[in-house]
């Protein structure tokens, strides 16, 4: 039998990259599937592939900055499903790369309202659902620079350092009802917005490579495999954890 036969997913940024992976992944594994993106016809390519291996799926054009949206993102889950058991909440922007006092206070709003706030918008919606069933698992997406810092990046990583305190705050407040709270946190993955990070730079990717101890940066698909296992209840006592998806990039 496969792993979520009868469960419902909702994956927020799943029109690219990990999200797009990890919708398709759940779909795999039984899962009905919310795929939720602000980009229609990127998150409808993604349905219409769940759709074609044989699963269900429903796009959610939504902005996870604005609580309207986001109250409206959960509701169309349920009604069009019937509960939520998973929310993998991975929306988010990398921002410009500049020193801490450079950054204008759009800027600064531009990369928190996504990341941080916009994480914590959908938590405040997925979660009383979760508490009517009495079961859920909730894994946000923090990062690397959710546990160590860096220059020129004060916005991103302050957003996720958030969530990494987010998550840990939260798993203690829901624990004993039921809900338990992850997040994983990934050096380099090979998607569009690490595209965009090393563009500018035509030795970008050589870098990255090998800053990472492995000696490579990681697929979307190994970050969403992740994803999943903390939902399954193969990780049924991971609780409150920030696991650390980066090839040893942070203990070298």
């Amino acid at each position: 039998m496969r792993r979520f036969e009868g469960k419902v997913a909702l994956v927020t940024g799943a029109s690219a990259g990990i999200g797009r992976s990890a919708a398709i992944m759940f779909a795999a594994e039984g899962a009905r599937v919310a795929v939720a993106a602000r980009r229609d016809k990127e998150g409808g390519v993604v349905v219409d592939a769940i759709r074609r291996a044989g699963g269900q799926a429903i796009f959610i054009r939504t902005d996870v900055a604005h609580a309207d949206q986001v109250e409206a993102m959960v509701a169309r889950t349920v009604e069009a499903f019937g509960q939520l058991d998973y929310a993998f909440n991975n929306a988010g922007i990398e921002g410009p790369k500049k020193p801490t006092a450079d950054y204008t206070p759009e800027e600064w709003d531009n990369v928190l309202d996504p990341n941080l706030k916009g994480l914590w918008l959908s938590m405040k919606y997925e979660i009383p659902v979760m508490l009517k069933a009495g079961r859920g698992v909730i894994v946000n997406m923090s990062s690397i620079l959710g546990v160590v810092g860096t220059a020129n990046g004060a916005a991103y990583t302050a957003s996720k350092f958030g969530v990494s305190g987010l998550t840990k705050a939260a798993a203690l407040e829901y624990a004993a009802d039921g809900i338990r709270v992850n997040a994983v946190c990934p050096a380099g993955v090979r998607t569009p917005m690490f595209d965009r990070a090393v563009k500018n730079d035509p030795h970008g990717l050589e870098n990255a490579e090998r800053d990472h101890p492995v000696g490579r940066i990681s697929e979307p698909e190994e970050i969403a495999a992740a994803t999943l296992w903390l939902c399954s209840d193969a990780a049924s006592y991971v609780n409150g954890h920030l696991m650390l998806l980066d090839g040893a990039y942070t203990i070298h």
